[in-house]
């Protein structure tokens, strides 16, 4: 189960070595239900950008991304649950981790496919931006917690920076690391989820900006509330939140999971909410994440989850103890990767104070981030 790189700045420790042996019967991997009043629908966008060139792609082809929109749903007998990865990612998945591909199922989400939006008012939006090498179904938990919650929340693959299959099985891996792609990625990053913001206004008048034409669930036309767009990102998504922000202002409130902050925005600082979650990121390892912290002129907080690792974050935290057997890991090496803290409790940790910060900031309700809570003792504010 590969992890996300913290940015560039921050190496990641451990890598791990997974077995290749046949198992009889798949592991079959889960992920825990949301717990908010709605089922959870789901869809997902294949998009062009024709105004901007892919470095990365054939002789001036076009930006090409996937996205998801998760949201609140009902009727949702008839539309089946989406994998958490579609099948040749899924494949590809397992292989780059040492693993057969036969060996290993990926989770069912709770997602399901193409359900009808359910118009609880104009849905506020939170957009996701995966880490280095991931994918954008990587913190599926968090996203379907904020959906069943009566949020939109738009997932976003950053193609070349991760593993993502387009329609057609057709699967784009990463790029090359290095100081001039890791440059020009964190640009296309940005660029990239101001796109998509381009598209939802698009979806919200009733247009269909999918370019193979994939139907679209019912009740999205003017159910979308772009005067109230958020943004969390993990590890050098958390980079690219703080860099949208300071580059589009349509982006209202910001969440950084345990990454760094890289770029103009460092001294420029933000006038909009912004929340800190760390782990291995944070002010007393990074400098600029310090200086960018006393550049913030809005509303601040800055939290840590007690025993946290880089991997706390994201599902990696409770699928890799399910997969430790098949991969021939121990206790000790699990805790190298995603600490001590207990997987139901990272949950609860990655759910509750993402759906409180939006809630205060998209909808002017809640008080959990005030200060300490007792429900949840494992969490530190950093003055």
């Amino acid at each position: 189960m590969r992890i996300s790189r913290l940015a560039t700045v921050v190496p990641l420790t451990a890598s791990l070595v997974l077995g290749t042996g046949a198992t009889a019967s798949p592991l079959a991997l889960t992920l825990p239900p949301p717990t908010g009043p709605h089922a959870v629908g789901t869809t997902a966008l294949h998009l062009v950008d024709h105004g901007r060139r892919d470095p990365w792609g054939a002789p001036d082809a076009p930006r090409e991304l996937m996205i998801s929109l998760w949201y609140p749903a009902r009727d949702t007998e008839r539309h089946p649950v989406v994998p958490w990865l579609p099948p040749a990612a899924a494949a590809q998945y397992a292989i780059d981790n040492g693993v057969a591909p036969g060996d290993l199922r990926v989770p069912d989400t709770h997602g399901h496919d193409g359900a009808p939006v359910d118009r609880c008012g104009r849905l506020p939006v939170v957009l996701y931006s995966p880490g280095n090498d991931s994918f954008r179904s990587a913190n599926t938990a968090v996203v379907e917690e904020l959906a069943s919650r009566g949020f939109l929340v738009v997932t976003i693959d950053h193609t070349h920076d991760g593993l993502v299959e387009f329609p057609g099985g057709r699967v784009s891996s990463p790029v090359p690391d290095g100081p001039a792609t890791g440059e020009a990625m964190a640009g296309a990053r940005v660029a990239d989820v101001r796109f998509v913001l381009d598209q939802l206004t698009a979806l919200d008048a009733g247009g269909n900006p999918d370019v193979d034409g994939h139907p679209l669930p019912r009740g999205l036309r003017g159910g979308i509330d772009l005067a109230r767009v958020g943004m969390f990102g993990y590890s050098a998504g958390a980079t690219t939140t703080a860099a949208t922000l300071f580059a589009d202002p349509r982006v209202r409130a910001g969440i950084g999971v345990d990454g760094a902050v890289t770029g103009p925005v460092v001294t420029a600082g933000l006038d909009r909410p912004y929340l800190l979650m760390n782990a291995r990121a944070s002010r007393q390892t990074l400098p600029d994440l310090a200086t960018f912290w006393s550049n913030l002129r809005g509303w601040k907080r800055d939290i840590t989850l007690t025993g946290a690792a880089h991997g706390s974050y994201g599902d990696l935290a409770v699928l890799l103890p399910q997969a430790a057997p098949l991969l021939g890991l121990n206790q000790a090496q699990v805790e190298a990767e995603i600490g001590t803290v207990a997987p139901d409790r990272s949950v609860a940790v990655q759910r509750a104070y993402p759906t409180a910060f939006f809630d205060r900031h998209l909808r002017h309700t809640g008080h959990l981030l005030d200060g300490p809570s007792p429900r949840f003792p494992e969490v530190v504010f950093t003055p």
